[in-house]
């Protein structure tokens, strides 16, 4: 442990390594007390959507801080918190018609699923006490949201301790491991929607309160996204069984995948219950939120007509008024739809350039929101050693370069495999996005040749 990191106060996440420090942020540029500019290529983990020091969130923050800066929801709500409700949920898009705000997307996981125990309470089938979730995703960091993740390295010192034994898992849509040679895009879904058919039988269907996933993979496998037909048949079986349908938009909604909805490229949906995050607040203020559809509104409203749950920080007016301000720059900007074009150009320059790269194994994802996952043999698809380290060593060399990149670790089965992830900001120039890829490849470059 060095005298600098001996010196700091603050429990960081590496007790032997103090990370640099930020002095200033402005579009989509951090710089360091060094007086070195780092390009946000990940924006944090995807969070920062309309890059760093917008004016009109500053001046959101500070009118609402001027007007009234906290009031408890037990008693009072305000301005900000029934406007930023009322910009998301106008015209009830897909069924949803309420949203809870929170502080961080755990939290509104763990409200997504207190949600869906007492909405089966309240319609007398207090038997429902199962979750059925994914493997190789992740929803989060409290225990619930843990417990219903499968990060494998995040999991362990808390398994059998503190996580909830009643979750279980079925496969994730992560065709370029799982899906078999030859095997058409819609067969692939198929198959993983009876899979999940089967375990809702196997664990007896009466007993599980809600399926929850991903609608596009972020954090533990890195932007995996489903196969055309995948979510609308999930929807089929669970209303086949009368299951709710929890998406966890944390990560991949608030536009980052080129629709505002990353579920609303998946047809037919219709969840019950979305939680939203890092996007809604864009990393102004730490809020997120649950968006619930008229269903379950409608038990509970019928029913005890309250939601069993609170926090002293839920709808934050600052935080709401942020936020709010947030997705009026998302609007006026056209940001979604400018995501889904430079998305375009950002897969085809990946592709590119990383397709012959030695141990570059696949590119996936959509929008601004992208990940390469690294390999030891691209026929085998064999995973790099852990202890090469390699997604670690490309975001350590990026930052050398001036580029932040969001690495992970265990991408192939929760032990083994290398990914890094892209999200920069939705207003990112495109002088700024040839700059990121060009900074990625001599990362790789770098990276490549002290492996080989």
């Amino acid at each position: 442990m060095t005298d600098q990191t001996k010196s700091s106060k603050v429990l960081h996440r590496l007790l032997l390594h103090r990370p640099e420090t930020v002095t200033s942020a402005s579009g989509s540029y951090y710089t360091l007390s060094t007086g070195q500019r780092i390009l946000d290529g990940c924006t944090g983990a995807a969070v920062a959507v309309i890059g760093h020091g917008d004016p009109d969130v500053k001046a959101a923050v500070v009118e609402q801080m001027s007007q009234v800066a906290y009031a408890h929801t037990l008693a009072f709500t305000t301005n900000s918190a029934e406007e930023l409700a009322s910009t998301l949920l106008d015209g009830n898009p897909h069924g949803l018609c309420r949203a809870y705000f929170v502080g961080s997307g755990s939290e509104a996981m763990d409200a997504a699923m207190k949600l869906a125990r007492q909405y089966w309470v309240e319609a007398g089938q207090p038997q429902r006490r199962r979750f059925v979730a994914r493997r190789q995703a992740y929803h989060g960091s409290t225990i619930g949201s843990m417990s219903v993740g499968s990060h494998v390295a995040r999991q362990k010192p808390y398994k059998g301790a503190l996580l909830l034994d009643n979750v279980s898992y079925v496969s994730p849509t992560y065709a370029y491991r799982f899906q078999k040679q030859g095997e058409p895009e819609e067969a692939y879904a198929q198959r993983l929607v009876d899979e999940l058919d089967a375990e809702f039988r196997a664990v007896g269907p009466e007993t599980v309160m809600a399926f929850i996933a991903e609608p596009v993979g972020g954090a533990t496998v890195g932007c995996i996204t489903p196969p055309r037909g995948y979510f609308e048949g999930v929807r089929r079986v669970c209303d086949k069984y009368d299951i709710l349908l929890i998406l966890d938009e944390v990560m991949c909604g608030s536009g980052r995948t080129g629709t505002y909805f990353a579920f609303a490229q998946e047809g037919d949906v219709r969840p019950d219950l979305v939680t939203l995050g890092k996007g809604l607040g864009g990393g102004y203020t730490p809020i997120a939120g649950v968006l619930a559809h008229q269903r379950v509104i409608d038990v509970l409203a019928s029913g005890s007509g309250a939601f069993v749950h609170g926090h002293t920080y839920q709808a934050h007016p600052v935080c709401c008024a942020a936020a709010l301000a947030v997705q009026k720059v998302l609007r006026r900007d056209g940001l979604v739809a400018h995501c889904a074009e430079k998305g375009k150009w950002l897969e085809q320059e990946l592709r590119t350039r990383f397709e012959p790269r030695r141990y570059v194994g696949d590119i996936r994802g959509r929008g601004l929101f992208w990940a390469l996952e690294f390999v030891k043999d691209k026929e085998t698809k064999e995973p790099l050693a852990p202890d090469l380290h390699f997604a670690s060593e490309m975001r350590d060399q990026a930052h050398r370069l001036g580029l932040a990149i969001y690495p992970g670790a265990g991408t192939a089965d929760g032990h083994a495999g290398d990914h890094v992830i892209l999200a920069p900001p939705l207003n990112v120039s495109q002088e700024d996005l040839e700059i990121l890829v060009d900074l990625l490849e001599k990362t790789y470059d770098v990276v490549e040749s002290r492996v080989s």
